[in-house]
C-alpha cells in the first residue's frame, strides 16, 4: 500500500522534485508548497521508492491532500 506524502496545508504546488521510481530518504524534499505567500517544502515522511504521483506544479492542493506514495 505504502505511505502516503500529504499537504500541510491548503496552497499551489510550485514545483515537484521527484518522479515515480526515484529513490528518497526520509525528509527528502517532495514538492514545493506556497501558501500564504511563503513557499515550503514538501518532505518525506519515510523513506523508499516514490510508487505513484497525484500532483503537477501548479495545481491548487487542499490541506491533508496526498501528493504521492513511498513505498
Amino acid at each position: 500500500m505504502g505511505t502516503p506524502v500529504t499537504v500541510p496545508m491548503v496552497g499551489k504546488i510550485v514545483s515537484v522534485s521527484v518522479k515515480v521510481g526515484d529513490k528518497v530518504q526520509e525528509n527528502d524534499q517532495i514538492a514545493v508548497l506556497e501558501a500564504m505567500k511563503m513557499e515550503m517544502p514538501v518532505v518525506a515522511p519515510v523513506g523508499g521508492t516514490v510508487k505513484e504521483i497525484h500532483i503537477a506544479a501548479g495545481q491548487e492542493v487542499e490541506a491533508e491532500q496526498t501528493l504521492a506514495v513511498i513505498e
